[in-house]
């Protein structure tokens, strides 16, 4: 059974979600907010496999609410899937950044949205790898004309070549199959490697991964895989 928490503005969004959720099998509600403050007094009370994150809301939204609630959850950390009605919006790169796992258009259909709730519930990323560097690539472009204001970025130095490689196939798009053929490894590998990687450099999820190889420099808009 995955347990989801359902966060949006709209109260008629947010109530068609909850009733898709809870009529469909496999999946318990455990509680609806409007707002990120709320996001996370739920998010800790109720623990979640899953939040349905809306990213546009009154008060704080949704990239702050899944910063916070990452960074005082204990382990199992639920899984953020972030709910957005462009799929280039801008707030959805901050809310990667944060450590969401992914998004969903809302304008999905049920099927998709109960799939992508699965999927994100049982450990998998939502997007396919080329929405991934298609999102993060027309971000990059902006962040490499705006320049960087915030935090350091991480020291590639601390990766073994083949983890640098997996995290560069990784950002291109490839998924852990395509990687594991590119470099004539497994999948079990590939997915080792990741995981270093990713304890290595203090990130959450592949997205974030993702990102911080876009920022480092390691991969860049366009380049050839």
């Amino acid at each position: 059974m995955t347990r989801v928490l359902v966060v949006d503005d709209q109260f008629l969004i947010r109530a068609g979600l909850v009733g898709l959720l809870r009529a469909a099998p496999g999946f318990e509600v455990v509680g609806e907010a409007g707002d990120g403050e709320e996001a996370i007094a739920l998010a800790a009370l109720t623990r979640p496999d899953v939040i349905l994150m809306d990213i546009r809301m009154p008060g704080m939204g949704g990239v702050a609410a899944t910063e916070k609630i990452l960074a005082d959850a204990s382990d199992p950390l639920p899984r953020v899937l972030v709910l957005t009605t462009f799929d280039l919006d801008e707030y959805v790169y901050g809310a990667l950044r944060a450590g969401a796992c992914g998004f969903l258009l809302k304008d999905s259909g049920p099927e998709r949205l109960l799939a992508a709730v699965a999927a994100v519930g049982g450990g998998d990323a939502l997007f396919a790898p080329s929405v991934t560097r298609r999102l993060v690539e027309a971000f990059a472009r902006r962040a490499s004309h705006a320049g960087r204001t915030d935090e350091p970025l991480p020291d590639l130095a601390a990766l073994t070549a083949r983890e640098v490689e997996v995290l560069r196939l990784t950002a291109r798009g490839l998924s852990n199959l395509e990687i594991a053929g590119e470099l004539f490894i497994s999948e079990a590998t590939v997915k080792t490697h990741l995981n270093r990687t990713m304890t290595k450099l203090d990130l959450g999820s592949r997205a974030q991964a993702v990102v911080m190889a876009y920022e480092t420099g390691l991969v860049t808009p366009g380049g050839a895989v």
